[in-house]
């Protein structure tokens, strides 16, 4: 009933309301938020593909971290071993992920392998309960004694080695002075950082590269680096070399004096005397006394103090340095001082970082994102309001408010969550505008359908919201679930596509089913005879929506347009048989996914270098129009191998591609200096994206995981819902969406990346949704006509959800052209697909495909041949 009591009505207005006023934080500056309450400065945060910033991946060096732990073991055998007198022979080794010494006297064997179980160590935590242990000590026969690591040990130092990371690399950021950094872990051996604002990471890489493994040791002064050069190197000894150019050998014994732990501060100064950069250091009370004992027992001798394997500088030892502090020299410059300082502040990481990924965009391309995210926006809300309001005049002002609603409490629920807002996620936005009247459509063509069934204006409205209930509830779970597999796969500015658009399914239910009902309700309240809403206080709902502002334009909106008549797109009581088509419909889609399945093998996809790997440049020329010909000249000279450059949105626009470099993540980054030095300052780089061949391959394989599982969670739901013959006719129909949408982008060479990725599963979802309507009103016709026969029952089902069908197809329709026509370049390729695979396949095929294809998979198929003696027409008639 469009029954209301005072209390369900008040609190579906305060759920609205307070979700709204979640979004006011985001209207107001910064600064200002900050001095109110904790809890109410929670706002949206604006992705970097919006404000400009950079996006670094990098990944610990797992291979080093193993390693370490091989060496420490095999030091502690042999220091065990020793301290116990027991003999061993041919030294301790590294062989096969493991640690082998062999005993030199068989009856010692028992004894060392008692001694040496005694170096392993439960595991922390949980594990440490089940008897886990972090080294496995074993008698591998003939007198050798075999130590490895457990796969659980070996990521439980993984673990560790991360969150120390990430302590480290969070400090060195801070250090340079970026406003609010995100640092957090990814996956089992990946550190995320997101700088805001940082238009060039080069530096920021340059610090998070080094490990910054600072020691203070003794120069071997008994040999010459020419002859240690030439293999002459004393055992105790290694050969190293300076850190600055030109790179001069130096012999260092591999004896430790201080480690760069027992630092305890590390400033950039200048030298009193000379006036160099240099760096002063203080040390800890144990480093104080270590440095002191070395420098008072080796005066008049040169140390080398050694930073990641080079020598930075190697002063002689003029006298005892008992203070606890010094500086160091070696040919600084005010910034590389700095820097210096930074790490040793910081602390030294427990193993090597490596960028694998890097994303970076400019201020002025952020900027231009927003404001042509905000101009699409605009245009498509438009459209769609207008479009809604000459198709249900007044019941369009209520889909409208409910939209207006909808939007107003995503924003509400981003803010909530400190969601980030990406260039997709505007993207899902607006396509959430185009597809949130779905359900209001679905709805009102319920009702017009129980009005000319012959019920009352109120029972019509009444069975239309209980009908459409199951229909709707379908319909989006399909669709969330393709978003919650994005959200699970997807990275950045795809995630947040995932979020928007899952936010707004939830949302676009509740506004259906509660706020548009409540206006429904109160404006059935407000004429003569209608009395079967009794409650005079939903007067309330009126007056909330005023104060959001939001009745008062769509109705002035409706006073322009109030002289237009009523919009039909599609007559009712129609009676196309569709099912006869299937004879046509069948041999050409079947015709049209060979077509695309040899496209895809012979012509190939685009392949962005998400899935390829490589770099890509966004360069704009500060003066005039860019000069291509001269660019790749000059580009062509660096040996890249393959690099390309096209010119898009105006002369003085670039993209640069240069495919993926031999030699791993580093060269990758290796390749981005290259381009950016040889261009100077003659361009402003507006984006600069650089994808290793790990990732890559990881992101390819990630995507088109995927896909299967969208296409498996999907199909168990249908199935559960309703038959496997649904289910199977379901997942049919959206293959062949899929093979005909992956034909037009390999015939069209629009980027295939991770927003194509995005595009694919918001058209399994959102075709889904399309079927789902048409099943679901299969499946009651079932129930309610027995004798029917199938082809007649589909084509009464399709008929009576046409007009639905176009109308909201429609509406995506004119959202997706506003971002196509103003979205910009970022999502051009991600619109495209979508106008294709939503717009001009997903309605044929819901219609032609998934329909007349349940006649093939035997639904029906003991249903008796003959009609019922009264038709659905028959019965509205009557």
């Amino acid at each position: 009933m469009l029954y209301f009591t005072r209390w369900k009505a008040l609190g579906i207005i305060l759920t609205a309301l307070i979700v709204c006023l979640c979004a006011v934080p985001n209207f107001f500056p910064e600064a200002q938020v900050k001095t109110w309450p904790a809890w109410a400065q929670r706002r949206i945060v604006l992705g970097l593909d919006l404000q400009g910033g950079s996006y670094l991946l990098l990944e610990v060096d797992s291979n080093y971290v193993k390693k370490e732990r091989l060496d420490q073991v095999r030091d502690d055998v042999r220091r065990t071993l020793r301290d116990a007198k027991i003999g061993f022979t041919g030294g301790v080794t590294v062989r096969n992920d493991a640690v082998e010494v062999r005993i030199t006297k068989e009856s010692d064997a028992q004894a060392a392998l008692a001694k040496l179980r005694e170096l392993s160590q439960p595991l922390g935590g949980l594990m440490g309960s089940s008897g886990q242990r972090d080294l496995e000590v074993t008698d591998a026969g003939g007198g050798v004694i075999r130590l490895s690591i457990p796969q659980a040990a070996m990521l439980d130092r993984m673990r560790k080695t991360i969150e120390q990371s990430i302590q480290i690399v969070e400090r060195r950021v801070n250090e340079l002075g970026t406003v609010e950094p995100v640092i957090q872990r990814q996956g089992n051996d990946r550190i995320l950082v997101q700088v805001p604002g940082l238009q060039d990471p080069t530096r920021l890489k340059e610090l998070l590269g080094k490990t910054a493994k600072m020691e203070f040791r003794m120069v071997d002064t008994s040999v010459p680096p020419d002859q240690a050069q030439q293999g002459r190197l004393p055992a105790e000894s290694e050969l190293l070399m300076s850190a600055s150019p030109p790179p001069t050998p130096y012999v260092v014994k591999k004896q430790v004096l201080v480690a760069g732990g027992d630092l305890t501060d590390a400033q950039a100064s200048f030298d009193q005397r000379t006036g160099e950069p240099v760096v002063s250091f203080k040390f800890n009370t144990s480093g104080a006394r270590k440095f002191s004992q070395a420098t008072t027992e080796n005066v008049g001798l040169p140390f080398a103090i050694v930073l990641d394997n080079k020598v930075i500088s190697a002063p002689v030892i003029r006298e005892p340095i008992t203070g606890g502090q010094g500086q160091i020299s070696g040919n600084f410059t005010v910034q590389s001082a700095n820097d210096l300082a930074i790490l040793l502040r910081a602390g030294a990481l427990p193993a090597p970082l490596t960028v694998v990924e890097e994303r970076t965009v400019g201020p002025g391309l952020g900027q231009d994102s927003i404001e042509k995210g905000e101009l699409a926006a605009y245009v498509g809300s438009i459209l769609v309001i207008v479009f809604m309001l000459l198709t249900y005049r007044l019941f369009g002002v209520f889909a409208n408010i409910a939209v207006a609603i909808n939007v107003a409490m995503i924003f509400g629920l981003l803010s909530l969550l400190n969601a980030t807002l990406t260039l997709p996620g505007i993207a899902g936005i607006v396509l959430t505008v185009g597809i949130a009247v779905d359900s209001n459509v679905l709805i009102y063509e319920r009702i017009r359908e129980e009005l000319r069934g012959g019920r009352n204006a109120i029972s019509a409205i009444d069975a239309g919201f209980k009908r459409a209930l199951a229909t709707i509830l379908d319909s989006n779970i399909t669709t969330f679930i393709a978003a919650a597999v994005l959200f699970y796969i997807g990275t950045g500015p795809v995630r947040g596509f995932a979020v928007t658009l899952g936010i707004g399914i939830i949302t676009t239910v509740f506004t259906a089913f509660t706020m548009t009902r409540l206006i429904v309700a109160w404006w059935g309240c407000g004429g003569s005879g209608r009395r079967a809403c009794r409650s005079r206080s939903l007067i309330v709902t009126h007056t909330v929506l005023i104060g959001l502002g939001v009745l008062i334009a769509i109705l002035t909106v409706v006073s322009v347009f109030g002289w237009l008549p009523s919009l039909r797109i599609v007559p009712d009581d129609t009676h196309f048989d569709f099912t006869r088509f299937r004879r046509i419909s069948f041999p050409i889609s079947a015709a049209l996914s060979i077509v695309a399945i040899t496209l895809f093998f012979t012509h190939g996809l685009n392949f962005g270098i998400d899935f390829k790997g490589g770099t890509l440049l966004e360069v704009r020329a500060k003066s005039g129009a860019a000069d291509i010909a001269a660019m790749r000249t000059t580009l062509d000279g660096l040996r890249l191998g393959e690099v390309q450059l096209q010119q898009f949105g105006g002369p003085e626009n670039v993209l640069i591609r240069v495919a993926e470099q031999p030699g791993g993540d580093a060269a990758q980054q290796e390749a981005v200096q290259k381009v950016r030095a040889a261009l100077g300052d003659s361009v402003e780089y507006r984006r600069v994206e650089v994808v290793g061949p790990r990732v890559s391959g990881e992101l390819l394989a990630y995507g088109m995981l995927g896909l299967m599982l969208a296409i498996l969670g999907i199909l168990i739901y249908l199935w559960f819902r309703f038959e496997w013959q649904f289910a199977l006719g379901a997942m049919i129909a959206n293959v062949h969406d899929i093979v005909l949408t992956i034909g037009f982008m390999s015939i069209s060479q629009v980027d295939f990346d991770l927003t194509s990725i995005a595009a694919l599963l918001t058209i399994l979802g959102y075709s889904l949704n399309d079927t789902v309507v048409i099943y679901d009103r299969i499946r009651e016709m079932l129930r309610r006509y027995k004798k029917m026969p199938m082809p007649q029952l589909l084509n009464e089902s399709i008929n009576s959800t046409l007009s639905r069908s176009i109308i909201t197809h429609f509406t995506v329709t004119l959202a997706l052209l506003a971002l196509l026509l103003f979205g910009g370049h970022a999502i051009h390729s991600f619109t495209a697909v979508m106008m294709f695979g939503v717009v001009l396949v997903g309605t044929y095929t819901s219609i032609f495909i998934a329909a007349p294809i349940l006649i093939y998979l035997g639904v029906g198929e003991h249903r008796e041949d003959a009609v019922e003696a009264t038709t659905p027409a028959k019965k509205n008639k009557a």
